[in-house]
C-alpha cells in the first residue's frame, strides 16, 4: 500500500476530516504533507505522528516515556525492516521476528494499542494477503497434495 493511502486511511480511522494532500519525494517516493501555513512534514512517521496529535489522540503515541520509546522503536522497524522489502525470505525474517517478540503480548507495547500497531499492520496487510492467497490457490490446485 503507497504511504499516501496508508495515511489516508490513517485519518480516516483517527476521524479526521479529509482535507490533507499528500505528495512524494525521492527514488523511495517519501510521503510529504504540507501544512496549513507551517513547514511540509516528510515521512511516514512523521506525518502518522502529526495526525494523531491533531486528532488529539496522542495516547496513540504512548503514555509513558518507556512506551513512546517503545511506540518509537516499531515505527522505526516499520521503515527500516518492513518498508521496501520484497524478498520472501526477508519477509519471512520479519513476520518471525515479530511473531516471537508478540508471544507475550497483545500489543506491540504490551497492553496498550498504538500508532505503532496501526502502521505495521498497514505495512504488512499486502504480504500477509499474498501469504493467504499463495496457501488458497496451492490448497485449490493441488487438494489432493495437502
Amino acid at each position: 500500500m503507497a504511504a499516501a493511502a496508508e495515511l489516508t486511511l490513517l485519518e480516516k480511522s483517527l476521524g479526521l476530516s479529509k482535507g490533507n494532500k499528500y505528495s512524494a519525494q525521492g527514488e523511495r517516493q517519501i510521503p510529504v504533507l504540507q501544512t496549513n501555513g507551517g513547514p511540509s512534514l516528510t515521512g511516514l512517521t512523521t506525518i502518522a505522528a502529526h495526525l494523531a496529535k491533531q486528532a488529539n489522540k496522542e495516547h496513540l503515541l504512548g503514555s509513558s516515556a518507556e512506551e513512546k520509546a517503545v511506540v518509537q522503536q516499531w515505527l522505526e522497524f516499520r521503515v527500516t525492516r518492513v518498508d521496501g522489502q520484497s524478498s520472501k525470505d526477508d519477509i519471512r525474517a520479519v513476520l518471525k521476528d515479530l511473531n516471537s517478540y508478540l508471544e507475550d503480548k497483545v500489543y506491540l507495547t504490551g497492553y496498550n494499542f498504538t500508532l505503532a500497531d496501526i502502521l505495521l499492520y498497514y505495512g504488512l496487510h499486502r504480504f500477509i494477503v499474498s501469504i493467504i492467497i499463495t496457501a488458497f490457490l496451492f490448497r485449490m490446485f493441488f487438494f489432493c497434495l495437502s
